[in-house]
């Protein structure tokens, strides 16, 4: 009897497909995010940050990262070989469980983008935009690549030999993306009058929105992760609608007793706080455990964003307050929540698991944090000293969307630097001056 060929599933594929270009919509949705967070003299180098990211990292993927990431194990559980360096054996036939491995690789780049592009809110006001250029590249490599083979790739060790779980990205995304950002602040310091200057979101609508954009891809983000169109996807969406909403109500309760307001702002941070949490344990937990995951991250990280202005690093946009706190707490609580019929058979301390899968959790999430921030801030320190990474004070103070783009946001159509304008605009504004 012969054995059939592997061969992708229709409804596996159609599903991670849609997965991917929801994930991918997630970087603009971060653009508008982060872009209406920041005052307006920096909001297009913040939008460019995200998007330049894209392509940054896609190359960088393309070249070699997928390989190191999800190649066979070179050694130790720490890389992927070069095999498919470039893409190389993979076609259309190739298939990865049930779906083609080209779409298979895809769908993992479209994490390593967005978590690029995270790190950029915790350094944001303030950094060149050429020294983000090199640094994303070598970040993607010496960073991302390996954290990822660790808890994804065949043979790592914090999946193989560890068992610590991560369904969707704790580690590799939200952990990874809080630690940098914590590492790169501290390397650029802070922002001009930062703790003396007010520096409120200037456009708190394209918050919002940004905040709908992520919340929409990250059902892609989660439920995508399951690989394929089957119940454990459909757990994993209902889990992260779930933790989002009781992220947000946590957040919103925290800011009505503190401050006597609950605020825009909170609630779309509240919402993100639940799904960062929820990223890791989605395919772990029940929809009770979704629940309290998302309410733990709302309420403690709602606390966790001042903790800036007490140790004296400025995390622009709260990535180590939101994105690192809600990853290590969405990852530790595995160890709490973590059901057998949900993951097929580790059990977490309320399920009769123990603290072995608790303690399996905590040495994952303080490796992936160590490694993350020593490199990140290596790579942060080399390029400071040879190219500088931080603007400089006049650049800083006039914003960077004028000093570095050459655009401004809001002036529509006007254009600094002497840059040209083409005279068909001109000779418009000339008609609509004449007639006026």
């Amino acid at each position: 009897m012969t054995l059939a060929a592997p061969h992708a599933d229709t409804g596996d594929t159609a599903w991670l497909l849609a997965a991917t270009a929801l994930v991918l919509l997630m970087t603009p949705g971060l653009a508008l995010f982060y872009g209406g967070m920041v005052r307006t003299k920096s909001v297009l180098n913040m939008l460019m940050m995200s998007f330049v990211s894209i392509a940054l990292v896609t190359v960088v993927w393309l070249a070699g990262g997928y390989a190191l990431s999800f190649g066979d194990d070179a050694g130790g559980g720490l890389i992927g070989g070069l095999k498919h360096a470039g893409m190389a054996g993979i076609g259309p036939s190739s298939v990865h469980g049930t779906v083609p491995t080209l779409l298979f690789a895809t769908f993992q780049l479209t994490f390593a983008i967005i978590t690029a592009a995270l790190v950029s809110g915790a350094i944001a006001d303030r950094a060149k935009f050429s020294a983000w250029l090199v640094f994303v590249p070598v970040w993607a490599l010496l960073v991302y690549v390996p954290v990822a083979h660790w808890v994804w790739g065949p043979g790592g060790w914090v999946l193989d030999r560890l068992g610590a779980l991560d369904f969707a990205g704790g580690m590799p995304v939200e952990i990874t993306s809080g630690a940098s950002g914590l590492a790169l602040c501290l390397v650029l310091g802070p922002r001009l009058g930062f703790k003396k200057d007010a520096m409120r979101p200037h456009n708190l609508p394209m918050v919002m929105l940004g905040a709908g954009l992520l919340w929409f891809g990250w059902f892609g983000f989660n439920a995508g992760s399951a690989l394929g169109a089957n119940g454990l996807a459909a757990a994993a969406f209902l889990n992260t609608l779930a933790a989002g909403c009781t992220g947000l109500l946590g957040w919103l309760f925290v800011e009505q007793r503190r401050d006597g307001h609950p605020t825009t702002l909170g609630g779309a941070s509240g919402a993100v706080a639940g799904l960062v949490a929820i990223t890791p344990s989605c395919g772990s937990v029940s929809l009770l455990g979704a629940l309290v995951v998302g309410l733990a991250a709302g309420v403690v990280c709602s606390y966790a964003v001042s903790w800036k202005f007490k140790l004296n690093y400025d995390d622009s946009l709260d990535v180590v307050g939101v994105h690192f706190v809600g990853g290590v707490i969405g990852t530790l609580l595995i160890g709490v929540f973590a059901e057998k019929a949900m993951t097929g058979g580790p059990e977490g301390l309320l399920y009769g698991g123990g603290l072995t899968q608790l303690g399996k959790q905590l040495v994952g999430v303080v490796a992936v944090a160590a490694y993350v921030f020593l490199v990140t801030y290596a790579i942060g320190k080399v390029i400071d000293r040879t190219m500088g990474f931080r603007a400089s004070e006049e650049h800083e103070h006039k914003g960077l969307d004028l000093t570095v783009h050459a655009e401004t946001a809001y002036d529509h159509g006007v254009l600094g630097h002497g840059a040209p304008v083409s005279s068909a605009v001109l000779s418009s504004a000339q008609k609509v001056k004449s007639q006026a």
